[in-house]
């Protein structure tokens, strides 16, 4: 692998910075680097482009999109099971393709500065596992560029489908990462059964734990207690990620601190889309408490909703807005939610922008962090484990 070195960038405090890539690592990061005396070595001016870490989306559902096909016209109802039931009639009925669809949108990603990203991939047992070959596929394609996570995720629920289980485990046996589950009360209507399913589940595999959680109020609050119980009990601190968890942002703020407290010391993360219709997680409680809250657009064009790129500078914007951020230094903890955050709260190992790291950086038309998250600034280098994907502003 060619040694690259960047020259003239920036960093976020606005020091002059340079780094060396020599295997895919960052071999050296400081203000000035010697000269390389060899013709093996490739050279970037950045000419003063603001250096940031690869882009991190913590949830999306690269199997479900239509990005870059025909566009869908979506006639489906409002409720979470309208929602189910249509995209999984219309998936069975076009016969998507999900191996096509996600390495589009995984391209997109790259192209974008994401360099780490975790996807859910419906299970289903009218699909079986379909859509898990095909990102699977995906996977190996971008293997060397894209650190990729997959969720075998039950969209339709588990209780009520008989042969969902089964196939979840052949999911996880056949290369998913994560397991993922989704509102053991609201969808499996038994959430006992449905959590000590997925802890069994999880604890056969060795694998985390995700969690969509669009469970309101004292419903949600009431999964999430149980799932802490069992956290505990079975020693599965530091190995669950709740998403959504729109629950926790309708509670008073004493009885909010107390549960994060209970979260943080469990060892759980968070993920929000920053939905403008929905109530969220308190983003700043969740800091104090030390509980990480990750950043992710969840579906991007798909047969639920027709909004969202793969620009995670464009999703901190969103986190920005939600959040009613408007200092610069508000929005760097936004571009925290879509680096160093997502990378925690998704266990994505050698991140940032230190010697040892893996090689993934992105250099942006922008002064700082607030600039190139409100004008989604420009790529105009990234690098992808230490690969040049996007140069002056073009997809290699």
């Amino acid at each position: 692998m060619t040694t690259l070195d960047i020259r003239n960038a920036r960093g976020l405090d606005g020091a002059p910075v340079e780094v060396r890539v020599e295997n895919g690592r960052i071999a050296a990061i400081a203000p000035s680097l010697p000269v390389a005396q060899d013709n093996a070595t490739r050279q970037i001016d950045a000419r003063g482009a603001l250096l940031l870490p690869g882009l991190v989306e913590s949830h999306t559902h690269l199997d479900k999109t239509v990005w870059g096909m025909p566009w869908y016209v979506n006639e489906c109802g409002s409720r979470l099971i309208d929602r189910i039931d249509n995209e999984r009639r219309w998936r069975a009925e076009s016969g998507h393709d999900a191996g096509a669809a996600s390495l589009a949108l995984g391209r997109a990603f790259l192209a974008a500065g994401t360099t780490r990203l975790r996807t859910h991939v419906d299970i289903d047992t009218e699909a079986g596992l379909r859509h898990l070959d095909g990102v699977l596929a995906t996977r190996d394609t971008l293997a060397d560029r894209l650190d990729m996570q997959i969720v075998a995720f039950p969209q339709s629920g588990v209780l009520d489908r008989d042969g969902t289980l089964a196939l979840l485990d052949d999911s996880l046996a056949r290369g998913a990462d994560v397991l993922g589950w989704l509102d053991p009360c609201a969808i499996d209507r038994d959430p006992v059964a449905s959590l000590d399913a997925m802890f069994a589940l999880a604890d056969k595999h060795g694998c985390p734990v995700d969690m969509h959680l669009h469970e309101p109020g004292e419903m949600g609050v009431f999964s999430l207690e149980l799932m802490l119980e069992r956290i505990v009990a079975l020693g599965m601190q530091g190995k669950v990620v709740v998403s959504h968890a729109f629950c926790l942002g309708e509670l008073e703020a004493a009885r909010a601190d107390t549960l994060l407290a209970r979260l943080a010391d469990a060892g759980v993360a968070l993920i929000t889309m920053a939905p403008p219709s929905r109530i969220v997680p308190p983003l700043m409680a969740c800091r104090r408490a030390g509980v990480p809250l990750a950043g992710g657009n969840d579906g991007i064009r798909d047969t639920w909703t027709p909004y969202g790129t793969p620009d995670m500078l464009e999703r901190a914007m969103m986190i920005g807005l939600r959040y009613n951020l408007r200092r610069d230094d508000e929005l760097e903890i936004a571009l925290d939610c879509v680096t160093h955050q997502g990378a925690r709260a998704c266990w994505f190992d050698d991140y940032g922008l230190h010697a040892g790291a893996r090689a993934d950086l992105v250099l942006v038309d922008a002064m700082n962090a607030a600039q190139a998250i409100v004008t989604r600034a420009p790529r105009r280098w990234v690098v992808a484990n230490g690969h040049v994907v996007v140069s002056e502003g073009v997809e290699v």
